[in-house]
């Protein structure tokens, strides 16, 4: 997950009825409670393509040089497991919230995991990896060129911590990059192509 700031109701508005449960990076900035959603543990499970603009969206250069690496760069996602329970925050939404929510969480789709969340007066959604997010990461670590942005990790960590949840953020596969993270007005025109991007790769995506 992403976290572009969208604006969602205070810890005060169980009235709506509808929650979202964050367990990557909608943990931070939304308030809420501490929860556990249970029968899904947290992975490493869709990845964005970098070298695809799309406006609205983001795109990741190195702090190093400011180049645009040609990588997919790998996100949260939660997958089923009768044995485990993975721990998060919930918070409360509206239609509007919801409705930024789901533009936001392109790599994603929205689940009903009210049975799977206790103690929640309402509808509970949150976001698991789509299809698509899901089989461009599994390409790009085949190909050897999924990574992860190394303060997305650190800052998780930081959030973990204060929030008391275990750090189950074993990267694997995943190198860390040094990337600086650019969201893009919706407006944004790709700019001229850049020898750093035609570089030949063996993916194909539209994201």
């Amino acid at each position: 997950m992403t976290d572009r700031a969208i604006e969602a109701p205070g810890d005060g508005a169980d009235a709506l009825e509808q929650f979202v449960f964050g367990y990557g990076s909608l943990t931070r900035g939304f308030g809420g409670r501490s929860a556990r959603l249970k029968g899904h543990r947290r992975v490493w499970g869709v990845a964005m393509d970098n070298r695809v603009t799309i406006p609205g969206y983001k795109l990741y250069r190195r702090r190093e040089d400011g180049g645009r690496p040609a990588v997919y760069v790998a996100f949260l996602d939660i997958v089923e497991d009768p044995d485990a329970a993975t721990e998060g925050v919930l918070f409360a939404v509206d239609d509007a919230a919801l409705l930024a929510l789901d533009e936001r969480e392109r790599n994603y789709e929205r689940i009903d995991v009210s049975d799977a969340v206790q103690g929640a007066a309402g509808t509970v959604w949150t976001y698991r990896g789509s299809d698509a997010g899901r089989a461009r990461l599994r390409a790009a670590i085949a190909s050897g060129c999924a990574v992860v942005a190394a303060d997305y990790v650190e800052a998780l960590r930081a959030t973990f911590a204060t929030l008391g949840v275990e750090d189950d953020l074993a990267l694997g596969e995943l190198p860390p990059m040094d990337l600086e993270r650019i969201d893009l007005d919706a407006r944004y025109r790709t700019p001229k192509p850049s020898p750093l991007l035609n570089r030949p790769m063996s993916l194909d995506s539209p994201t």
